[in-house]
C-alpha cells in the first residue's frame, strides 16, 4: 500500500480510503498535500493536512480561517485541483508522491486522474495512485515491478503506444500493442515481481490489485 517509498501524501475528493493500513500510513505522513475538497474528509478522519491547494471553492469559511495559514489558491480553470496539488508538490521539491482519493464516485473523474499519471510520471522519479482495491503505477520504459506472488495485474496501454514485452506474468504478452483497454487486465504475477519492456512510445498503467 503505502509501505513503499514517498515523500508526501496528495489526496484528492474521490473516495476517501477505508482500509485500516492505508489510514494509518496517512496519518503517519511527514507532508499531506489536500486538494480542497478532501479537507473534509480529512477533518472527518482525525487528519489535518499540512497544505491545501486548489480553487478552494470546496472549503468553507469555517476551515478557510481554521486553515488560513495552509490555503494556496490557484485559480486556474484550465486544469483540475489534483493537478494544481502535483505542481505544488514539485514546487516544494517531492520526488516520490502518493496519490490517494482520485478514484471512486464519479467515473468520468476517475478516468481522467488514473491517465493523468503519464504526466504525473514526468514530473516526479516516481508516482502511484493508491486506493482500497489496489495501486496504479506509470511505465514509460523498461520497467521491474515489485509485487507478491499470485497478485492480480492488469497492464492499460496509453496513448502513444509502444509495443510490449511481459515477463513473469502468467500470460505473457509479446511485442503487441493494447490499443483496447480490456487486452491487459485479469493477468497475475508469478513470483515477487514482473517486468515490462516497452518499445518506441509506449505509456503504460500497471494495476496492482491488493491481495
Amino acid at each position: 500500500m503505502l509501505r513503499r517509498q514517498h515523500d508526501c501524501v496528495i489526496v484528492a475528493n474521490g473516495a476517501f480510503p477505508t482500509r485500516p493500513d492505508i489510514l494509518e500510513e496517512l496519518k503517519r505522513s511527514s507532508c499531506i498535500i489536500a486538494c480542497d475538497g478532501a479537507v473534509n474528509n480529512l477533518i472527518a478522519a482525525g487528519i489535518s493536512p499540512h497544505h491545501i491547494v486548489g480553487d478552494l471553492d470546496s472549503v468553507s469559511d469555517e476551515l478557510r480561517r481554521q486553515f488560513s495559514d495552509i490555503l494556496f489558491h490557484n485559480p486556474d480553470q484550465e486544469t483540475n485541483d489534483l493537478t494544481k496539488a502535483a505542481e505544488f508538490a514539485v514546487e516544494k521539491g517531492f520526488k516520490h508522491p502518493v496519490i490517494l482519493g482520485a478514484t471512486g464516485l464519479r467515473e468520468d473523474h476517475t478516468l481522467g486522474n488514473i491517465s493523468l499519471l503519464t504526466t504525473y510520471c514526468r514530473m516526479f522519479d516516481t508516482v502511484r495512485m493508491v486506493s482500497d482495491f489496489g495501486t496504479f503505477i506509470p511505465v514509460t520504459g523498461t520497467t521491474t515491478i515489485e509485487c507478491n506472488a499470485g497478485q492480480q495485474v492488469s497492464l492499460f496501454a496509453v496513448f502513444p503506444f509502444g509495443s510490449i514485452t511481459t515477463h513473469g506474468l502468467r500470460y505473457p504478452i509479446r511485442e503487441r500493442k493494447l490499443p483496447v483497454w480490456w487486452e491487459g487486465t485479469l493477468n497475475e504475477a508469478l513470483n515477487t515481481s514482473f517486468t515490462l519492456e516497452l518499445t518506441g512510445e509506449g505509456n503504460v498503467i500497471v494495476y496492482l490489485h491488493h491481495c
